[in-house]
Parts: structure tokens; sequence; C-alpha cells
């Protein structure tokens, strides 16, 4: 994604110029933050063809999704209306953030991706992302937001990723009508749907030890509730990538 003239990847107010949902843009963000090298992203191009699903590594440890706005809040309007989530320290099952910069939907996606289950063992010690989670995990959600806000870091890791892709990059006030959701397979054994625009982190359900985030169940009690509303509405302007290690 190439970045306008005198476009930055945040504004003076707060916006961020949306990411592009490619493995190059988010495995170049992950890494820059501190994930290693080994552990990256790859197209998903179909959720029931096991040819294509064969091409990706194993086990994926995240999935990171785009869904249309129209199709998200079909899905979301059947959800049980739940209290804002208000956890914290280490024994939560999953570390959730929530989203006050306009546009990082798409880094709040990453850092759920990178910072929960299996993935999160790939983080380099004394890394951004390690200072970061240290500093984090303590915090209620607002206090949470609040140091993704402030952090220089972030910012700069954004800024380089939102100058890789393949189109140029809107302007950070512009309306964005897709969201980022990130499934993960927790270390409890559970799928957890993690989305910073909602109140908190949803469980899916739990999982066998042999099921991944590709799994057909976690595929089932996933993402599937949107793929089912965007058929019905005949929208599959989806975007999906799996964080794996490579081979």
């Amino acid at each position: 994604m190439f970045l306008p003239k005198n476009l930055d990847a945040k504004g003076e107010k707060g916006f961020f110029v949306p990411l592009e949902n490619n493995p190059e843009v988010m495995s170049h963000l992950a890494h820059e933050l501190g994930v290693r090298s080994e552990l990256g992203f790859y197209d998903v191009y179909s959720i029931d063809d096991p040819d294509l699903l064969a091409c990706i590594p194993r086990p994926a440890y995240a999935l990171l999704a785009i869904v249309p706005a129209k199709i998200y809040w079909k899905a979301r309007n059947k959800e049980s209306k739940t209290s804002n989530y208000e956890g914290s320290g280490a024994n939560e099952p999953v570390i959730w953030f929530k989203q006050t910069i306009r546009h990082a939907c798409g880094l709040i996606g990453l850092l759920h991706s990178v910072s929960n289950g299996g993935a999160k063992h790939y983080i380099e010690t004394e890394s951004t992302l390690d200072k970061l989670l240290k500093e984090a995990i303590p915090l209620k959600p607002a206090e949470r937001a609040s140091l993704l806000y402030n952090s220089e870091a972030l910012v700069a890791a954004h800024r380089s990723a939102a100058q890789i892709g393949d189109t140029e990059a809107p302007p950070a006030e512009d309306e964005n009508n897709q969201h980022f959701i990130s499934f993960v397979k927790a270390e409890d054994g559970h799928l957890w749907e993690l989305e910073g625009g909602w109140n908190g982190p949803l469980d899916r359900g739990e999982l066998r030890p042999d099921e991944d985030v590709l799994s057909e169940e976690a595929l089932r009690l996933g993402i599937g509730a949107f793929l089912k509303e965007a058929q019905d509405e005949g929208d599959l302007m989806f975007s999906l990538v799996a964080l794996a290690p490579k081979n």
C-alpha cells in the first residue's frame, strides 16, 4: 500500500491509514513488532477445499479476516448483548485490546493474532511487542487502549507496514467499511473471536487438542457465521489470512 504525499501512518487526530489484509503486509508488521521470522501469514483462498487448505503450514495459530460492514452487523445483531469486558491480568484466557484509534482495526487484529495462543511463544524477548504486552497485561481495557494510543513504537511499525502492498492507501480520514476479526485458539483450548470494536472477547467453544483455527470445527464456530450471512446477501468480499509457522 503506497502512502499519498503528505500522508503519515497516524494523523494528529488519532487516525491510522487502513492496512491491507495480505500476507506480506501483516508478516512485515508482525516482524517489525518483534515476532520471530519463522512465523508468518498465508493467504487462505478457501475454507472448504482440502487441496487449498493443505498449502498452509500447520498448526495455524490465528485466522485474520476482513468482513464487510453490512455482513459484520447482520451477524453481530444476532449476538446476545454482553456487558463491557473488564478483564485484566495474567490469568485471562486471551488478551483483548479495545480499539480507540480510528482505522487501526488491522493493527488491533494483528495484535490479537500474535499475542495469544501458540503464536505468543514466537515473540522475541525485549522486543517492542514483548515490552508492550508486559505493560498491557495488568491493565484494564481502557488503560490498555490508552497504552496503544500513546505508543510511538506502534506508530512507527504501522507506518512501515502501511507503505507495503498493492494499492494506494486511502486518506486516513475516509470512512472504512470493513472490520478485521481475529480467531485464535487460546491455551485453554477454546476458539476465541477477538475484535477491538466489540464489547470484549467472544468464546466460540472448545476445540480438540488436534484442531487448529483452520479445522472444520473452528471454521464452523468462527468465520462460518459471517460467511453464511455473506452467502445470503451475495457479498463474498472477504479476505482471509492465517498465521502459521513457516515450512
